[in-house]
């Protein structure tokens, strides 16, 4: 399966020192299988003025037999509480992949209601049904990336 990663820069060997924590999935190196989910991830180096780069890697699915994987096929309840774990820093699991729907604008606005004790979770997840989930793909271990994720080529957007 080809994955993409969109940036500012060509990323051939992902370090996860350079990851950010309290984000959807925890901290780890985040690709899509969506290209165009990628180039729209660029959008906010370019409008800062900065290239945007999407580099393409070969991911061996072997991993999903091999790896502690999560994988959510949608939004769902378990997937918001994963979230709500991980952007509050809370998330002590040792998965070494976590497959799921981005938290884009639109879900994220759910997500901040929820969050915030503005709406119940059943409200969250009705109006999150309606949302066309994107897909990302999050390596969180040395080992998932090193094995399992070869870098390809990349591109300026």
């Amino acid at each position: 399966m080809i994955l993409y990663h969109g940036s500012y820069l060509e990323i051939t060997k992902p370090d996860l020192k350079y990851s950010r924590a309290n984000v959807d999935f925890g901290r780890g190196f985040y690709t899509t299988p969506i290209y165009e989910q990628a180039v729209k991830w660029c959008g906010k180096f370019k409008r800062s003025g900065r290239n945007g780069i999407v580099s393409h890697y070969e991911f061996d699915e072997a991993a999903y037999e091999e790896l502690d994987v999560l994988k959510f096929d949608c939004y769902s309840e378990e997937w918001l509480e994963f979230i709500l774990m991980c952007r509050r820093g809370q998330d002590n699991s040792g998965y070494d992949i976590v497959v799921g729907g981005v938290a884009n604008d639109k879900v994220f606005n759910t997500v901040e209601l929820y969050f915030s004790h503005l709406i119940d979770k059943g409200e969250a997840i009705k109006r999150l049904r309606y949302e066309k989930p994107n897909l990302q793909v999050c390596f969180r271990t040395e080992i998932a990336i090193e094995k399992y994720l070869h870098f390809r080529r990349s591109e300026q957007v």
